[in-house]
């Protein structure tokens, strides 16, 4: 059977360079990066140059990258952070209602400690607007958190223009780049953040890594205590060949960017332009234009998404339907509810994404496998009703149940 890994918005496989980058830190250098003596050198040798990769690739500078644990981490030490450094300013953070969790968790348990957490709405599209990030600012605002793209839709936010908007306010800025690193260009000077969260299993580095820029000057404040790693900025021994993989990754994912987006771009385009011309009863989620390459994301109204999941898996087909942070869940995505889509069509969410070893063929058999699948689902579909179908002869659906 073939194989077709279209899932790598959750993840992605550990490029083969990475790999041989990573194993003599498995295998041969086994010393602490804290240690002076001869097993730690070359060590802390490694880990610094994966620190000045990492730094390379989104413009900053190497001391203010923190290796962390992974993107989830990098969030929470960000927002707890930068509030609790900066309490006497005010309490106020303003954010918006499409977050990853690993935001919005952060902010309602702040909330819970007294801190006044603004959830701003989105578009049809999933895309906050840069006057209402303005009007929601107050004299005790201390912390604006909008992610740069979503995971689920691959909406691109108007980051670098609430960039501007923070630094005239005096206003701290994170931004979520977990979901963009790799897929579109990030310089933190262009883009005007204060702190940026990254993750390294999203652009075919090893899982259980991650990092935080944290601008120099800014005032932050730790949240892990313990020894004196990371300029005590985050406690613990350090993941060297974890760090010493992300930091190859995140060079090969910034010399690979522009021929990595056309690409990706291109394939995208023809699973959009695929599934729009032969469905009727389905809905592209996230921004038409203004979305990450190699991102397709729909809704199909009358099908169940895990239904469409499960049968795309047996004929070898790897989707999501959504964050893999909250598979298994039985609610709707809080995602497309806030774009205003209703939770019944929500359950029917798709989402593709492509990574560099998919090709035109990877597409065409998805198109192909797709369609028996959707017709096969619609016929058992309580939800479809063919008696009152507004579109009739020229719907997808009632032809198939015909």
């Amino acid at each position: 059977m073939r194989r077709v890994y279209l899932d790598h918005g959750t993840t992605t496989p550990l490029d083969p360079a990475v790999l041989e980058e990573m194993l003599p830190f498995l295998k041969n250098y086994f010393g602490n990066p804290s240690s002076f003596h001869y097993f730690g050198r070359p060590v802390r040798q490694a880990l610094e140059k994966a620190r000045e990769r990492v730094a390379g690739a989104i413009g900053a500078s190497p001391q203010e990258v923190v290796f962390t644990s992974g993107g989830t981490e990098a969030v929470n030490m960000a927002i707890s952070g930068a509030v609790a450094a900066n309490s006497h300013k005010g309490n106020h953070i303003i954010t918006c209602t499409v977050e990853h969790h690993a935001s919005l968790n952060t902010c309602k348990g702040l909330a819970k400690k007294g801190y006044e957490v603004t959830f701003l709405p989105v578009d049809k599209y999933g895309m906050v607007k840069v006057e209402d990030v303005a009007s929601a600012i107050t004299g005790r605002t201390v912390l604006i958190n909008i992610m740069h793209a979503n995971n689920e839709v691959g909406t691109v936010q108007p980051v670098a223009e609430i960039g501007r908007l923070a630094k005239d306010k005096g206003i701290i800025f994170h931004v979520d780049a977990c979901a963009s690193f790799g897929r579109v260009g990030i310089n933190v000077e262009e883009l005007g953040v204060d702190l940026l969260s990254l993750s390294s299993h999203k652009i075919y580095g090893p899982k259980g890594t991650g990092a935080l820029y944290i601008r120099k000057g800014v005032k932050w404040q730790q949240i892990f205590h313990g020894g004196a790693q990371e300029r005590l900025r985050r406690a613990g021994t350090e993941n060297v060949p974890g760090i010493v993989g992300f930091g190859k990754a995140a060079e090969l994912a910034a010399t690979r960017l522009e021929d990595d987006a056309a690409k990706l771009r291109a394939l995208s385009g023809k699973v959009i332009e695929g599934i729009l011309g032969k469905y009727e009863h389905v809905l592209l989620t996230g921004h038409p234009q203004e979305r990450l390459p190699g991102h397709a994301s729909f809704c199909f109204k009358f099908i169940e998404g895990e239904s469409l999941l499960l049968h795309l898996d047996m004929q070898g087909v790897a989707a999501s339907s959504g964050s893999a942070c909250t598979a298994g869940s039985m609610e709707p995505s809080h995602v497309l509810t806030a774009m205003g889509i209703s939770p019944v069509d929500a359950h029917g969410s798709l989402m593709i994404t492509l990574g560099r070893e998919n090709t035109n063929e990877d597409v065409e058999y998805l198109l192909q496998v797709l369609e028996p699948i959707v017709n096969k689902l619609l016929e058992m579909s309580p939800l479809c009703d063919l008696d009152n179908c507004e579109i009739e002869e020229d719907c997808f659906s009632c032809t198939a149940r015909r």
